[in-house]
């Protein structure tokens, strides 16, 4: 939580990657090692650069390398693309 909260999210944004929210689940096993988030981007290919300029980020790099000294603190990432339903509340 706190890569996300003191660095990730200032680099995504950097990288065209507006953060609309984030969640973690309330209820075990889920609840003490996953994080749920949507971000938005203007189409699928500028996710993708967006994608590969963050994970280039030479901040981004240094970040993840001490947060993960003790080891890795992802085990597995899920990746969807959604569109907006004509009847949800429009984000802004």
């Amino acid at each position: 939580m706190a890569r996300f909260r003191d660095h990730t999210i200032e680099i995504f944004a950097r990288h065209g990657m507006k953060s609309i929210a984030f969640w973690t689940p309330l209820d075990e096993p889920e609840k003490s090692n996953t994080l749920i988030y949507i971000l938005q981007h203007p189409s699928r290919e500028a996710a993708a650069a967006n994608w590969k300029s963050f994970q280039e980020d030479p901040e981004w790099k240094s970040v993840k390398e001490k947060s993960e000294a003790n080891g890795k603190l992802v085990d597995k990432i899920d990746s969807t693309y959604l569109a907006l339903t004509e009847f949800s509340p429009r984000l802004h």
